[in-house]
């Protein structure tokens, strides 16, 4: 088969909107759902994490008052022991974006004195990507989590769907439909 110009013009185009159409359905996770980022109403972070999925691309809000709150993003030691004196990252804006640029174990933590240990500290496990199996602390173990613990089956929260996320099986279907249309152009060539 001959590759003419305007086919590989057309598959690179094809390419380019594949991308920009995976990136689009990246989802912004608010994190603590409506109560935000805070230690006040008891809000349980595990039980928050575990009602979410997560995978690279999508990013965690954290909205908050920055007058008695900050964001740090810590090493899995520190998120034990609430150290948020070697932090990798703060935030202090008190609306804040963390991006999900890759799949692993994340670690966030308030600094602000006994706000960890009262319980506002986040540990969110990130899948590989987009359309992928998505993973959770409550799909996959971590030694971090006392032994007896058992968060609820992971689902798309509603601050999710609020805030423009899709379910894994929609992400799925997309990614599986666009992996069609490269395959079948491929063959028309």
């Amino acid at each position: 088969m001959v590759f003419s110009r305007v086919n590989v013009c057309s598959i690179i185009v094809l390419i380019i909107l594949m991308g920009m159409l995976r990136e689009s359905l990246a989802s912004v996770h608010k994190v603590g759902g409506s109560a935000g980022w805070t230690i006040l109403g008891k809000v349980d972070y595990n039980k928050w994490t575990s009602s979410n999925t997560f995978t690279a691309g999508d990013s965690l809000l954290f909205v908050y008052n920055s007058q008695f709150h900050n964001v740090k993003q810590v090493s899995r030691r520190d998120f034990l022991s609430c150290n948020a004196t070697s932090a990798m990252a703060t935030y202090t804006s008190g609306s804040d974006t963390v991006a999900l640029t890759k799949p692993g174990h994340f670690y966030f933590l308030c600094g602000f004195p006994g706000h960890c240990q009262a319980g506002q500290k986040l540990h969110v496990l990130v899948g590989a990507t987009i359309g992928s199996p998505s993973l959770s602390p409550a799909s996959t173990p971590d030694p971090s989590l006392s032994p007896g613990s058992s968060p609820s089956p992971a689902r798309v929260s509603e601050d999710t769907a609020q805030n423009g996320g899709f379910s894994s099986s929609v992400s799925t279907a997309l990614t599986s439909a666009m992996s069609g249309v490269v395959v079948f152009l491929v063959a028309l060539l």
